[in-house]
């Protein structure tokens, strides 16, 4: 099912985990184009660094040798059109150095577009609402089938830091953000049992935290999230591919991780 520039992926009916990819897409729609400040080099850079190139290849990966098929929910479109996992209302952080839920700067720190409140307004009505309510709906719908849900997000991150990051300096080749509402102990030990064996495994760094949709945020504790990032000279050659051996690999990682969560169902 493809609606408003993401993709759902069913996973099988007794599946209450979703693999959440968000930043894997390149697509921007002319109508955005046109009024970003890049030109057509400096934007396949800047997408060059800002995509998380292959991670919907990792967790279709996953999808296809976990022993139960779990859900996938894959943005298409460029994180320079809006980033579903910033919130709007977000005043500081992010937002601080141009990267909220719009972005008004690249990753270098140079204007990707205009600072306009009422074009922010329209990116958000056009995407970023639909994207989070249909996210939203699919979380209440693992939860009404299964009585609960598991949110994995899918992430790479470059192995050279980029300018405009605010976590930690490490590069481990896998980093696990957690959540102290929504991501239990067993599911963190789960994740470093299931990435072991493939690089250093940090928790919290260099990038924290988790996707919960703000319906359900510190307030259903039936949603558990966790953050997986994969240093992605793990899984393709940088900055965006060819992938490696390392894709397959990981994708069985994380399906072992899936497995796992399935089991303490």
């Amino acid at each position: 099912m493809m609606q408003a520039g993401f993709q759902i992926r069913a996973g099988a009916a007794g599946s209450g985990v979703i693999l959440h990819v968000p930043h894997a897409g390149r697509l921007i729609p002319p109508s955005v184009r046109r009024r970003l400040l890049l030109d057509d080099p400096e934007l396949e850079a800047e997408l060059d660094r800002m995509t998380d190139a292959q991670t919907d290849l990792v967790a279709a990966r996953a999808a296809a040798t976990a022993g139960r098929t779990p859900w996938t929910f894959v943005n298409l479109l460029s994180r320079l059109v809006v980033d579903p996992e910033r919130f709007p209302d977000d005043r500081e952080s992010m937002r601080a150095v141009g990267m909220g839920a719009v972005y008004t700067r690249t990753s270098d720190g140079r204007p990707l577009r205009e600072d306009e409140p009422a074009a922010e307004e329209e990116l958000l009505d056009r995407w970023y609402r639909p994207y989070s309510r249909a996210m939203t709906d699919l979380v209440d719908a693992r939860l009404t089938s299964t009585g609960r849900a598991t949110i994995v997000d899918v992430h790479s991150y470059p192995s050279a830091r980029l300018p405009y990051e605010i976590g930690a300096a490490a590069r481990p080749a896998i980093c696990l953000g957690t959540d102290p509402d929504h991501t239990p102990g067993w599911l963190l030990s789960a994740a470093r049992q299931a990435f072991a064996g493939h690089g250093d495994v940090e928790v919290d760094s260099p990038f924290a935290g988790c996707y919960v949709p703000l319906r359900h945020y510190r307030r259903d504790r039936r949603v558990h999230a966790l953050m997986v990032e994969i240093r992605r000279d793990r899984y393709l050659v940088e900055p965006g591919g060819p992938a490696t051996g390392g894709l397959a690999t990981l994708g069985s990682a994380l399906a072992t991780l899936v497995d796992a969560v399935d089991a303490r169902s």
